[in-house]
């Protein structure tokens, strides 16, 4: 997965947030309720994908699902649930929207160290150029850098059509990814938040719906 591919599993803003808790919140409240100990985000694509309908984003990533999920219960840590992803992303190099099926794996009793240690793992295994991680913690941790946004009621059309609207967001943030069910899931640096937010928005989403988690992301390369 490429390093600009991964600023947009990343991204969004929550000035109004409420105080200090643990893990994830919504936009006025602060709850650690299904925050896992940690995600990674990542894929076994190396290809640039620019049409939308190209056959290769319909797989579903099952083997690569397996074999990540070994990685991880083989270096000491427990694989969580696993969600597929379609990543719509801007790359400023070609000047166009690309594509990418991609996954996000929930992973519990790790540290640190040990989950960059898994990341790069992949990334060795899978040809990637980086891989993302996101730790939850509590929003007052000095090692909390960056938000995840999690966010019903979007679909990667929607998500193209805004980061073509928006020359801004679409260079600082790079884009985004959406669950198969329609959920956004965006991370960014807490500098971004301003801006991830109102990308979020545009998207036409309810901020009171929105989860917000915080925590540290790491691009692993």
């Amino acid at each position: 997965m490429r390093k600009r591919h991964l600023r947009v599993l990343v991204a969004v803003g929550v000035l109004a947030l409420g105080s200090a808790g643990t893990g994830s919140a919504h936009a006025d409240q602060v709850t650690s309720r299904g925050c896992p100990a940690a995600e990674i985000f990542a894929t076994d694509n190396t290809a640039i994908i620019t049409d939308p309908a190209d056959p290769r984003l319909r797989t579903r990533l099952n083997r690569f699902d397996h074999e990540v999920r070994d990685i991880i219960r083989a270096h000491g840590a427990k694989p969580g649930s696993s969600t597929l992803l379609d990543g719509v992303f801007w790359s400023g190099e070609l000047k166009q929207t690309t594509y990418e099926r991609s996954r996000e794996f929930d992973v519990n009793r790790v540290g640190p160290e040990g989950l960059h240690h898994i990341a790069d793992v992949i990334r060795k295994q899978y040809h990637q150029e980086s891989v993302l991680t996101f730790r939850c913690l509590p929003r007052s941790s000095p090692d909390t850098d960056a938000v995840e946004i999690q966010a019903p009621g979007v679909s990667p059309t929607r998500l193209h059509d805004a980061l073509h609207a928006d020359p801004e967001a679409r260079e600082r943030l790079g884009g985004g990814s959406v669950t198969i069910d329609g959920r956004l899931i965006l991370i960014a640096p807490l500098a971004d938040l301003p801006l991830a937010r109102e990308l979020t928005e545009d998207l036409g989403v309810d901020w009171d719906t929105a989860e917000v988690r915080y925590g540290d992301e790491e691009f692993v390369d």
